[in-house]
């Protein structure tokens, strides 16, 4: 009997298809299977199609398989084997065949050659297996691997994917326990598993990777292994199938997991019940292993990349140094630009060789980028350097300028972008006095919160961002911060933080400042005022520190979100905060000061001590006393610009009077360097000036002038009532 015969009486036929050439051949038998004519037939008894042909034949669902199929026995090496469901014109079904070919890749394109089944269906009233090429199954199997795709895709470390392969229930045979193996110079090693005790993986972890073994053997050859039985494990792998026989499972799978061309590892996925690895459930269990390999080298990748940038962000995170005997500090930073977390902002404490002194650094680098990072973190050791050869403030910052501005202009060359800046502000404290010498560089000037919780802004002389011009000189203000003051610099991120300017922003500070409350000790004498004193001093680091959060939450926490700004689509920006806090015991008789000096060629600056006494007055409640004490500061300030050719020095002090008719005493003195002494003017009805004198003694409870030895100091005093207008207090004039 011919190879014909029985192959037609078993309706089964054989066929050849050459992806290349685009033609099938088939036989009598393959022919009456896919409902095609055999006329006229080759030479050989065969007839040839074009793929289009036989392509409408087949079902669309079931065409769309073979590429799929194809692929991962040529992988495998192991014939590919799938069912199709053959459709006339119309497109009903007219029988279910089964194929199973070799296929073998010539240039890219492959051939198959096998033959080709009918697969009875079954009757109606019977019974079968569970069929694997019905609709449902197909939906979802591919709904299935949308999911595990999305999911694997959204994994950002190791854990993640090793979490969302253990949580995958794949259709109809979803495995109980899974492994994923990865490879260590000649080693197995295993990354993570699932369904399995504590300690299970003991055995496998330091495994050779020429063991006999099937996860070894995935890696080695980079074929998947997959064995249905435990009889096919123990007699494929015999050496370490008492290891596999404890766990109680019935079928194993071991994939490759590959990455580019290279096996990286092994992933088993073991099952409590036989499964027979169908051509569909290996296929499911194929891209399942691809797209973990996908996974798995994105986390690795990543994670790597996290390692490098966090421990080179670490060594350029800000810092604080060692205590200071008498000062408390605390500081806080939070970048928000670019998923960096480090970013232009920083601060530093730099101590200072040969003397009792120390330096407070902060800044903020233009930008949100790495770039911007990696020039703060130049420009942070650039300061550190000229700080400890022992420079002052005003020569530090210049030195800064002048490196910033060399560097950038190497970056411009380079990469073709415009220069950058910075803003900086630099402070010497000497902690024995609290002498505090500063330089500013187009940064936001300090705050001082006095003990009394009044909070002034520290008008300070200031000059260009460092990095435009690179000479550039920057003036120095001195100023000395008085037991249980605090002062706080920051970085407009802190200011501006909630769609906020630098006004509004200020003003939102001003008040969570105002608004902290802390603990206040009257001053006594003997030991029980050493007894609160060491009460205070131990708690002073920790309110600093709730200071600090507190801060910070007011424009980056919940309670943010009810104080935005006009401007709240500005892009944020990255926040660091200094708070530095002379320690000793606050009193309610502390005078509460200030001082500000106006050059020359600043006028503008006259509008800043009228603001500076407006904010020392806060808690006084006659306006008209008020108004007085800044319309008298404007008058001074301004004749000194206008009648001498040097500076205006401003000193405001607000102290309490123990007196049952006055609250609280204003003095104010403005000194300069000439020696006229002012006069009394008889000015005409229509002149300008010369009713400076004349104001003061209709508004000043009490003035006058004192000569100094260069100069002279002209002063007033307000005093505010304790009641309504009740122990008013004569006015006493004083000239010389």
């Amino acid at each position: 009997m011919r190879t014909e015969d029985i192959l037609a009486a078993i309706a089964t036929g054989l066929w050849r298809w050459d992806n290349a050439t685009g033609t099938v051949t088939l036989d009598a038998e393959a022919t009456r299977l896919l409902d095609l004519p055999f006329d006229p037939p080759l030479a050989n008894g065969e007839a040839e199609f074009h793929e289009s042909t036989v392509r409408s034949r087949f079902h669309p669902v079931d065409w769309n398989e073979i590429n799929g199929i194809v692929t991962l026995a040529t992988a495998e090496g192991t014939v590919a084997e799938v069912r199709l469901r053959v459709v006339d014109e119309a497109g009903h079904v007219l029988r279910t065949v089964r194929s199973r070919s070799k296929p073998s890749i010539r240039n890219g394109d492959y051939v198959l050659v096998g033959m080709i089944q009918e697969v009875a269906e079954p009757q109606p009233g019977t019974t079968t297996g569970q069929s694997h090429i019905t609709g449902d199954w197909r939906r979802s199997r591919e709904a299935f691997l949308l999911d595990a795709g999305r999911a694997l895709a959204e994994a950002r470390s190791t854990s993640e994917v090793l979490r969302v392969a253990a949580s995958l229930s794949m259709p109809g045979f979803s495995p109980d326990g899974l492994a994923v193996f990865g490879v260590s110079g000649d080693r197995l090693t295993i990354i993570g598993h699932h369904g399995h005790s504590a300690g299970d993986d003991g055995p496998f972890t330091d495994m050779r990777l020429d063991a006999d073994y099937p996860a070894a053997e995935v890696v080695r050859t980079g074929r998947a292994c997959y064995l249905p039985s435990p009889a096919e494990y123990r007699r494929r792998y015999p050496g370490t199938w008492p290891l596999a026989q404890r766990f109680g499972r019935q079928s194993w799978a071991f994939l490759p997991l590959v990455v580019a061309g290279r096996t990286m590892g092994a992933w088993l996925a073991a099952f409590k019940h036989p499964v027979g690895f169908t051509p569909d459930e290996r296929s499911v269990l194929t891209t399942v292993a691809r797209m973990l390999a996908q996974a798995l080298a994105r986390a690795g990748t990543a994670e790597s990349e996290r390692e490098l940038s966090l421990g080179l962000q670490r060594s350029m995170m800000p810092t604080l140094g060692p205590e200071i005997p008498g000062m408390s500090v605390a500081a806080r930073y939070i970048p928000t630009g670019g998923g960096l977390q480090v970013g232009g902002d920083w601060y530093d404490m730099i101590p200072l060789p040969g003397r009792d002194r120390f330096a407070l650094v902060i800044g903020d680098v233009q930008g949100h980028d790495v770039r911007a990072a990696g020039l703060m973190g130049q420009l942070r050791i650039a300061l550190r350097a000229y700080a400890s050869e022992g420079h002052r403030p005003d020569a530090v910052l210049s030195r800064a300028s002048r490196f910033l501005h060399g560097i950038t202009d190497t970056y411009e060359e380079g990469d073709h972008t415009s220069p950058r800046f910075a803003t900086c502000l630099y402070l010497e404290v000497e902690p024995a006095t609290g002498q505090v010498e500063l330089a500013r560089a187009g940064h936001p000037e300090p705050a001082v919160r006095m003990s009394d919780g009044t909070v002034l802004l520290r008008p300070t002389a200031g000059g260009l961002p460092l990095g435009i011009e690179a000479d550039t000189d920057y003036p120095t203000t001195r100023f000395v911060l008085e037991p249980g003051e605090t002062m706080m610099i920051c970085t407009d991120g802190l200011l501006e933080t909630g769609g906020h300017d630098l006004d509004t922003g200020w003003a939102r500070l001003r008040t969570v400042l105002e608004e902290y409350v802390e603990e206040e000790y009257a001053e006594e004498d003997g030991a029980e005022y050493g007894a609160e004193y060491g009460q205070y001093a131990e708690g002073t680091q920790g309110r600093l520190e709730e200071l600090a959060d507190t801060l910070v939450q007011a424009v980056h926490g919940p309670r943010s979100h009810y104080t935005t700004g006009p401007l709240v689509d500005r892009r944020e920006d990255d926040i660091a905060v200094l708070l530095l806090r002379r320690d000793g015991m606050p009193t309610r008789e502390a005078p509460r000061r200030t001082a500000i000096s106006v050059a020359q060629a600043e006028p503008e600056r006259v509008a800043s001590t009228r603001q500076q006494v407006r904010e020392l007055l806060h808690d006084w409640t006659d306006e008209e006393k008020v108004y007085s004490a800044v319309l008298l500061v404007s008058e001074m300030v301004t004749n000194v610009l206008v009648h001498t050719d040097g500076d205006a020095l401003l000193v405001a002090e607000v102290s309490q009077v123990k007196d049952e008719a006055v609250r609280h005493r204003l003095r104010v003195e403005v000194t300069d360097a000439s020696d006229e002494l002012p006069h009394t003017r008889r000015p005409g009805e229509m002149a300008s000036s010369g009713r400076g004198l004349m104001l003061m003694e209709i508004l000043a409870d009490a003035w006058g002038v004192d000569p100094r030895g260069q100069g002279k100091s002209i002063w007033f005093e307000l005093y505010e009532s304790d009641g309504d207008g009740d122990g008013e207090v004569e006015a006493e004039v004083v000239a010389e």
